[in-house]
């Protein structure tokens, strides 16, 4: 029978927050603690249109694991959610019930379009399709792909995480709101935008 003996005494090393501070004191802003909460806690509504929607549920599957950011528990009921996914294509249909379900969110909420067809409307340009779910709502995170791969929703999640963490509160928020609003008003009208397809 062959072994080896470690002694493992002495060496254990401490992994967190406790080696950070030495001291055991932490100061930190009531923004930057409150951003830290909210974006440990996102739950997310389930709303899966189409296809894309199988990608969002292999992402909370067991080879993914949404539960490592806080986000294991899709939500069926829009007051306990304050993340939205739109996995697929919005019909002028769905567009109202979209709506509503946003309302019924409580706040603060954000938006994630998930794919080619929540974004722009993809390959579906017609009458029946919602060219954009920003048309409807308004989107924090756009994620592009026909579908993305659960890497590519981690990876926008994530995105959105960062944008909670620096989100101003108060007074802040209000002036941070007005800049942005003045910014999107001083910007270019999309049908007056030069792209490839005119």
């Amino acid at each position: 029978m062959f072994g080896v003996a470690v002694d493992l005494s002495g060496t254990r090393k401490t992994m967190g927050l406790e080696e950070k501070l030495p001291s055991g004191v932490l100061l930190t802003t009531v923004e930057l603690a409150a951003g830290y909460a909210r974006k440990g806690s996102l739950w997310p509504a389930s709303f899966g249109l189409a296809c894309c929607a199988i990608e969002m549920m292999a992402t909370g599957a067991g080879r993914y694991d949404l539960a490592r950011f806080g986000m294991e528990v899709f939500r069926g009921s829009p007051r306990q959610a304050d993340l939205m996914i739109v996995a697929g294509r919005v019909s002028q249909k769905m567009a109202p019930v979209l709506r509503q379900i946003y309302d019924q969110m409580a706040a603060p909420k954000w938006v994630l379009a998930m794919g080619a067809c929540s974004s722009s409307g993809g390959m579906f340009n017609n009458y029946a399709i919602v060219q954009g779910v920003d048309h409807i709502v308004p989107v924090d995170i756009y994620l592009p792909g026909c579908p993305p791969r659960p890497e590519m929703l981690i990876d926008a999640i994530l995105e959105l995480h960062d944008k909670i963490q620096n989100t101003k509160l108060g007074v802040h928020r209000e002036r941070e709101i007005a800049a942005l609003e003045k910014e999107a008003l001083a910007a270019t009208p999309l049908h007056l935008q030069k792209g490839l397809m005119r």
